[in-house]
């Protein structure tokens, strides 16, 4: 094996700021989408539609887990590359996390 393959074989794969921005964008859009169907969707418009609550849940419950792995894909973006702010968007992306797992458990209760 030459040596340039060598050395690409054990660089780190770097990744461009502004795809790890874009992947962190998109994970907030995510659980921002699920926090509303919570809060506003489901409450407001589910009884008006005549919606079982059961549904609601069973739909924030996929949000959540689809939420949780964008956030965690956000992280692994941000130290891919070596962004100048990855531990205060990791701190952000955890909180988030915190929150939506908070919200995965409630679901998962409500539908036992």
């Amino acid at each position: 094996m030459s040596e340039a393959t060598e050395n690409l074989m054990h660089e780190p794969k770097v990744i461009s700021n502004e795809k790890a921005q874009n992947t962190f964008s998109t994970a907030m859009v995510i659980s921002g989408i699920r926090c509303a169907f919570t809060y506003v969707i489901f409450p407001i418009l589910a009884p008006a539609l005549g919606v079982a609550s059961g549904v609601g849940s069973g739909i924030g419950l996929v949000a959540s887990i689809i939420g949780i792995a964008a956030n965690l894909y956000s992280i692994k973006r941000f130290h891919s590359s070596n962004h100048q702010w990855k531990w205060r968007i990791t701190a952000l992306n955890v909180a988030v996390i915190i929150l939506l797992g908070v919200l995965l458990v409630l679901d998962i209760a409500s539908l036992t």
